[in-house]
């Protein structure tokens, strides 16, 4: 007990010097992977190593590789900060232990799990009766939405997946816009179903209504089962497709609506940014991560499906050894078995901030990206690309050569990190807001980095 305790303090120690340190330190890691590995050490030692020591070790060998992701300045991917109750919820999730699969056997995660479901329904404004699924991220909430999918408009035309597998199975249609996220290819790759069809979106990536509803009128044998998957929060522009049109067209067809929304989703919990999901709880399912807008520590995504019944279909398991509830189990709702209790710090995260509080952190976002656009468009050649209509950011500084060049000059200068990537088939910068800790003085000094850079 005396190692363990005096692990848990060191190990406080250092978590508490690394959060100290994140309104200072550069942004970018100061080390690189083969520095960090020498530090480490590379030979298993032959006996044991007192856990403090271990702690101490690793701390040290790994702060200077560490990226300053809770930091407000990290732009470079939509990646929350771990909000405080968050954070210090999740130290006693791992200090718990608790394996979150059965009801009945983890009954203290198993009444957070329920809780903090009913109080997402009601924040997101989608079905009460929906099943909530706590999974890694919204990878993984995709899969498990499109496995639900997949089940039930096979299930529809008289195929039954769980036990006769895909071979010989009709086709499955599955729809997606052309900026969808490749997370959502991934998923179907995993499921079998092979690349999607694509349908034109708008120049801000939203899917193109008329063009969705000429292609499930083509199909080409009727009654095919079929799967839209729209899009909350393109990962470039922010942009969302327009729900209401898009779910009725998709469901006059007779096809599953999924709704990949890994951080925009929560645009419904502001009353200001409500109208860009309008419509989007008439869907069938509905993935994003609670550990980008919502701020909780890694891993967590959020899996939602209107109808509990497909989701349980294609996710539940039996085991003569479990001790199962009646009532169902979370692991009716998941991919694994195994699995942390996810719903701790969401609930600590919901609970400290209220309704009221979530939606200031989305309108801070938002008011941090639309700051981040006007500065942006006060520095000279720069160029804002979209309309901003969310917590994205995505700007050129003319040639391709010049844009990658002035990313390069802000990750060198250290103060922030922003990406570069490629839209619309050019070179971009962009910004993504997601922490709770940015601030005014943050935006502001990362505009002076991006000044500093662009003036070279």
């Amino acid at each position: 007990m005396d190692d363990r305790d005096a692990a848990l303090m060191r190990a406080h120690e250092h978590a508490t010097a690394w959060l100290d340190s994140l309104g200072t330190r550069p942004v970018p890691p100061q080390a690189t992977v083969d520095d960090v590995v020498a530090a480490l050490g590379t030979d298993l030692p032959d006996g044991p190593t007192a856990a403090p020591q271990v702690v101490d070790l690793l701390a040290t060998a790994c702060g200077p590789g560490l990226t300053a992701m809770p930091s407000g300045r990290f732009y470079g991917m939509v990646i929350g900060g771990s909000h405080p109750a968050a954070l210090a919820a999740d130290w006693l999730t791992s200090a718990w232990d608790q394996n979150s699969a059965l009801r009945t056997v983890t009954p203290a995660h198993t009444a957070v799990e329920d809780v903090t479901s009913a109080w997402l329904l009601d924040l997101l404004g989608l079905p009460a009766s929906a099943a909530v699924g706590f999974v890694t991220g919204a990878t993984t909430a995709n899969f498990t939405c499109l496995a639900a999918a997949r089940g039930e408009v096979l299930h529809r035309v008289g195929w039954d997946v769980r036990h006769d597998g895909l071979t010989g199975a009709p086709h499955v249609r599955v729809l997606v816009g052309a900026e969808r996220h490749e997370s959502v290819d991934l998923a179907l790759s995993y499921l079998g179903l092979g690349a999607p069809e694509v349908v034109a979106v708008d120049d801000q990536g939203r899917i193109d209504v008329p063009a969705l509803a000429d292609a499930l009128a083509g199909a080409p044998v009727p009654g095919t089962p079929t799967v839209v998957v729209l899009q909350a929060g393109n990962v470039h522009s922010g942009a969302f497709d327009p729900f209401a049109a898009a779910v009725e067209v998709a469901h006059r067809h007779g096809a599953w609506v999924h709704v990949d929304g890994a951080f925009g989703l929560f645009a419904a919990a502001s009353p200001t940014y409500r109208h860009l999901v309008a419509g989007y709880e008439t869907a069938d399912s509905w993935a994003t991560d609670a550990h980008k807008t919502l701020n909780v520590p890694y891993d967590c995504g959020l899996a939602i499906v209107a109808d509990p019944v497909p989701l349980r279909a294609a996710m539940g398991m039996h085991g003569d050894y479990l001790i199962q509830s009646d009532a169902g189990d979370p692991l009716d709702k998941v991919p694994e078995l195994s699995r942390r209790g996810r719903a701790f710090p969401v609930w600590a995260v919901l609970r400290a901030l209220g309704r009221s509080g979530v939606a200031d952190l989305v309108d801070g976002f938002c008011r941090h990206a639309a700051a981040f656009a006007d500065g942006l468009r006060g520095i000279d050649g720069a160029q804002v690309l979209h309309d901003v209509v969310f917590t994205q950011v995505c700007a050129s500084f003319g040639t391709d050569e010049r844009t990658r060049d002035v990313v390069a000059r802000v990750l060198a200068d250290g103060t922030a990190w922003m990406s570069g990537s490629r839209w619309h088939d050019r070179a971009v910068l962009r910004v993504s807001v997601s922490s709770w800790a940015t601030t005014d003085a943050d935006v502001r000094a990362s505009l002076g980095a991006l000044a500093r850079a662009s003036a070279v």
